[in-house]
């Protein structure tokens, strides 16, 4: 990662570490769970090499950015407001979006919120996810997956912090990054949280190398998953505090890429959502889907270059 540049910037009361390299229009990365800047390690090398500035700050509660403790400092209007005084910060009024995961959240929710403030939205994974007014979102999963699935055992605090806290974080990290499963994660009752279907210990895939995987832990290993876990256990309050926004539509530019072994994507209805024409009407202006053969849930760090060359392809016509 030479010529990766580090600073820190304060944004919405907390210190917030960045990571940057390049000169131009600004490309600003938000990542997933449980990740960090350097999941986009390989977009940061392709984009500054193409013309473009990319920035990809750790959001609140991981690496190097503050953690506040208590659960309710993670409600999307944080994680939100955070990456608006992140833009304030850079300089600029306008910036090109690519996000991930619960980045991919937050993105949606920002260019709901401030789409002033967003050229164009290149969204991976997890697409935009309307609020349905009859019902809270966890309420939901439990009704659709039961008490087991990931999100819902997520949500009493120390409970799965405890599950992964005594293994390896390495080997955790490891297993979430490499998981080959589709479909609803449902974790066992007993026993360490490893999503099923993970490789092997000590055996990684070409795109994953030991030294990615002692970056994570080395930071992971410091502030713990807490940070992370906060932001599943806000997903009813959010419900609540968004609700002025049900039926509203998400007026940016998009394009939206998922593997098709993605546990978001074979799950949750995603699939059918997207093909329905549902997700076109509530994104009017998605320009295009694509589903990535073979590919699984971090398809940022899998399938890089190809992610980086969708990325450039579709920022480079605004």
């Amino acid at each position: 990662m030479e010529g990766v540049e580090h600073r820190t910037v304060e944004v919405n009361g907390i210190k917030m570490h960045v990571a940057e390299k390049g000169e131009g229009p600004v490309v600003l990365f938000l990542h997933g769970f449980p990740e960090l800047w350097y999941s986009w390690r390989h977009q940061i090398l392709a984009l500054s090499s193409r013309g473009y500035r990319a920035v990809a700050p750790d959001l609140r509660g991981y690496g190097d950015t503050e953690a506040p403790a208590s659960i309710s400092s993670y409600t999307i209007m944080h994680l939100v407001g955070d990456i608006v005084a992140l833009i304030d910060s850079l300089g600029v009024d306008q910036v090109f979006l690519v996000a991930h995961d619960w980045g991919a959240i937050v993105g949606w929710y920002l260019c709901l919120f401030r789409p002033d403030r967003i050229k164009a939205y290149v969204c991976l994974s997890v697409p935009f996810m309307p609020r349905n007014p009859k019902v809270r979102p966890v309420d939901a999963m439990r009704a659709l997956y039961g008490d087991d699935y990931y999100i819902c055992r997520f949500q009493e605090p120390g409970k799965a912090e405890a599950l992964y806290g005594g293994n390896n974080i390495g080997e955790v990290i490891k297993g979430m990054l490499t998981s080959r499963r589709s479909g609803p994660p449902i974790l066992p009752k007993e026993g360490v949280a490893l999503p099923s279907g993970s490789l092997p210990s000590r055996s990684l895939p070409s795109w994953l190398s030991e030294e990615d995987v002692t970056y994570y832990a080395s930071k992971f290993s410091k502030t713990g998953l807490t940070g992370g876990l906060n932001y599943y256990r806000n997903l009813n309050l959010n419900w609540e505090l968004t609700a002025a926004w049900t039926g509203a539509k998400v007026k940016v530019p998009a394009k939206f890429i998922t593997g098709d072994l993605d546990v978001v994507y074979t799950s949750l209805g995603t699939k059918d959502y997207i093909d329905s024409g549902a997700f076109k009407r509530d994104v009017p202006y998605l320009e295009e889907v694509v589903v990535q053969e073979g590919v699984a849930h971090f398809n940022n760090q899998e399938a890089a270059e190809d992610i980086s060359n969708h990325i450039y392809d579709f920022i480079n016509k605004f």
